[in-house]
């Protein structure tokens, strides 16, 4: 078979492409440049000279596509709305549906590919001509939450070569074919934010707005950037540490108010950063939707997040009512909730809205 691997310049997306060369597979790598920066602060460059050495390396053709407009256009732009709402978005989740799986399946298809493989850490499985999403062996490296929003076209085109690998295998293969990014560090965050911090890439995009930061009973503890910057449950970054009024505990973000640009932060574990369940729409349901109108299951609400148990009601074709078995803490708007079956099964996921408190 002809497959195309989505290769980065990364370890797992390398070892990917030689498992199945070595399985007598003809075998492409695409590299994708999603996003151009003239301060070179994406790592594109250095990462497509990784791919040359590797693919040099194990005897592979290779190309570079560059899919920046279809990026900015399909989960940048969204990206930045969301924010402008007060919510906290996960592109990379949009960016597998919009890109990886997209344009670059698009693109395989017309080198003559049967399958496009990736290095994500997830498993396909098929039954009665329908596809489903599970979890990985390697449930350390699990990346099915980030696959949650895949059609069954998409899923049906796809091999995850790493399926039934862990990393420490990974990388022990890597280095037995002394690829030059056998130690090479796992990519973290998103790749047009690079080596900055979020808030000096930001403010180029969007126009922040200082504001007041209060306490619970109205009192002002402080100054914010801009409410974009800062999440439910965040302690780090807010400027308000050691003050003589306080109560010596950490201080956490609670509540923001858009309306009024305020920012409200609590010491410890308050109260307010609990919730009883939470309200999702966008729903993809992997393969199809339930015939059940509720049903127990797994979820997660973030990614490495231990499962959680909880009672799904389908509202329609694309919401669900999550009620949580144990109360959830700091539940966030704009990220995924992802539900799984007892075997590690996605059922499929969609974006959490709210959260409420019976």
């Amino acid at each position: 078979m002809r497959i195309v691997v989505g290769i980065s310049g990364g370890v797992d997306s390398s070892v990917a492409a030689y498992l199945l060369k070595k399985q007598g597979h003809e075998v492409i790598g695409l590299f994708m440049v999603n996003w151009e920066e003239k301060d070179g602060s994406c790592t594109a460059e250095s990462d497509f000279e990784d791919v040359k050495r590797v693919c040099n390396k194990i005897g592979i053709p290779y190309f570079s596509v560059n899919y920046s407009k279809e990026y900015y256009d399909r989960v940048f732009e969204y990206f930045l709305e969301e924010l402008k709402k007060g919510r906290t978005p996960n592109p990379d989740v949009l960016c597998n549906r919009e890109v990886k799986f997209g344009p670059f399946l698009e693109q395989a298809k017309r080198l003559g590919a049967d399958y496009i493989a990736t290095g994500h850490y997830a498993k396909k499985l098929e039954k009665d001509g329908k596809f489903y999403l599970a979890k990985a062996d390697d449930l350390n490296k699990d990346q099915s939450y980030f696959l949650n929003q895949l059609s069954q076209d998409q899923l049906s085109s796809v091999i995850f070569p790493l399926e039934n690998i862990d990393k420490p295998t990974v990388r022990m293969i890597a280095k037995e074919l002394e690829l030059s990014n056998a130690e090479k560090k796992d990519s973290t965050g998103i790749c047009f934010i690079g080596e900055r911090k979020f808030k000096n890439f930001l403010k180029d995009y969007l126009p922040a707005k200082r504001g007041k930061i209060l306490d619970l009973d109205g009192k002002e503890v402080g100054r914010h950037d801009g409410l974009m910057y800062y999440t439910l449950g965040q302690r780090r970054g807010l400027g308000i540490g050691g003050r003589a009024d306080g109560n010596g505990q950490r201080w956490f973000v609670v509540k923001k108010d858009l309306e009024n640009n305020v920012l409200y932060v609590s010491q410890g574990e308050d109260d307010l950063l609990f919730s009883d369940g939470l309200y999702a729409s966008g729903m993809n349901w992997i393969p199809e939707i339930p015939n059940k109108k509720e049903f127990d299951c797994q979820a997660k609400f973030r990614y490495r997040q231990p499962d959680q148990q909880v009672h799904i009601t389908v509202l329609n074709d694309k919401e669900i009512k999550v009620d949580f078995k144990e109360r959830q803490r700091a539940i966030t708007p704009g990220q995924y909730v992802v539900l799984y079956d007892n075997d590690g099964v996605c059922l499929g996921g969609g974006t959490i809205d709210k959260s409420f408190c019976n």
